[in-house]
Formats: C-alpha cells, structure tokens, sequence
C-alpha cells in the first residue's frame, strides 16, 4: 500500500537516474556483479564468501572490512572448501584475528565451515533454496536484515530493509522495501537486488539523498 504523490513512472525514472549516477560515479563494476550473480551458480566457496563478508560487515561500515577482507580471506584459504578450513581452523582462527580482532565473528565463520563439513554444501543450498530468508536466519549474525543482504549475494531475489532503503521506501509512500524495488524492477526491467543496490549506493554517495533523488525527477 502507497500513496500516490509520485506515479510509479517518475519513481522508476528517478531510480534510472540515481543508476546514471552511481555509474558516473564509479560504481559500474558493483552494478554488473549484482547483475550477474545466479542461485543456481552458487557452489561452497562462493557461499563462504559472501556469509564471512555479511558476518564482518555486521554493525561495521563496509570500507573498514573492504580494506581487510582480502587479508581475512587468505587467512582462510581463499575459502577454497569448508574441509580445509577445518582441518586448518586453528592456523584460520589466528591469522585472522591479526587482521580482524573479533573473536565471535571468526568463531561464527568456522563454526559455518563445520556446519558445511558435516551437512554437505548441497543440503545446505537446497535448503535455502526451500526456505530462503528464514533458513539464513539460523546462522549466527544473520539477523533479519543481514540475511537480505545475504540472499542478494547469493543471488536470490530480495531488496535489503536497511535503514536507507526504508527511508527511500517512505519518501515515496511505500510500507514496504521489497515492494518499492519489486515495481520499479516491473517497470525497468532491472532484477529486485540491482534495484536496491543502486538506490542503497546512491544514497552512501550522498548525504541529503532524500533531496536528491527528488531532484533527479
């Protein structure tokens, strides 16, 4: 349910503008990997990725752990397999804590890997394939609005609740985030997760973002 001060057209021409935008701004890298990530193609080493990299960025700004992620990962093999960094977990543990000195979030990511040793990626995966978010939240640090940002990485198809996207989402009368980037990808043709992604950087580029996305009509 929305209200209808802006028509879905000028929302979806504002949102094409704030993509411009982000471009212009050196963000069509970010854009083309939101683009190109598919569930099916998702294997085990792509999913400790993205779930240690979701785990690290809890809570914390993005460019702290952007500078430290390449460090973390080769501390845990490049997560080449959840079977090497358990056979290796205590070289793992140590090593990323020279890097990141959080105890809970490397316990949380190695306790992940043996959770994959055990059960097998595959059963893993089509259990997210069955349950999606509600599956994710069952890892640690996957709260309710990680677990989105984790669905995207993984290709599924979900727009973030994060704090800017919900003030985006009321600015143009939307109860709901998934419902805003779920007409605007109606209308543009653009997948749900590159929808929220462009909004989601526009605003980190701007600090009155409200205002400018108005400004983009």
């Amino acid at each position: 349910m929305r209200s209808y001060d802006y028509s879905l057209e000028q929302i979806s021409n504002i949102y094409m503008n704030a993509k411009f935008y982000v471009i212009d701004h050196g963000f069509v890298d970010e854009i083309d990997w939101q683009e190109e990530i598919e569930f099916g193609h998702v294997d085990e080493t792509w999913f400790l990725k993205e779930i240690a990299w979701v785990i690290l960025c809890s809570g914390m700004k993005e460019a702290v752990i952007k500078n430290k992620f390449r460090y973390i990962s080769k501390a845990f093999y490049d997560w080449t397999s959840s079977e090497r960094i358990i056979i290796n977990k205590d070289k793992c543990y140590y090593n990323s804590l020279s890097h990141f000195n959080n105890k809970l979030k490397i316990s949380a990511i190695i306790s992940i890997a043996e959770y994959l040793y055990h059960y097998g990626f595959e059963t893993v995966k089509n259990s997210i394939r069955r349950e999606g978010i509600d599956y994710l939240t069952t890892f640690p640090f996957i709260g309710p609005t990680t677990s989105y940002h984790l669905a995207k990485n993984l290709g599924l198809e979900v727009a973030k609740p994060d704090r800017h996207l919900k003030r985006i989402a009321d600015k143009f009368g939307y109860e709901e985030v998934n419902t805003l980037c779920s007409d605007i990808s109606k209308v543009t043709g653009e997948k749900i997760s590159v929808v929220d992604l462009v909004l989601w950087r526009f605003a980190t580029l701007n600090n009155h973002y409200l205002d400018s996305l108005e400004a983009l009509i």
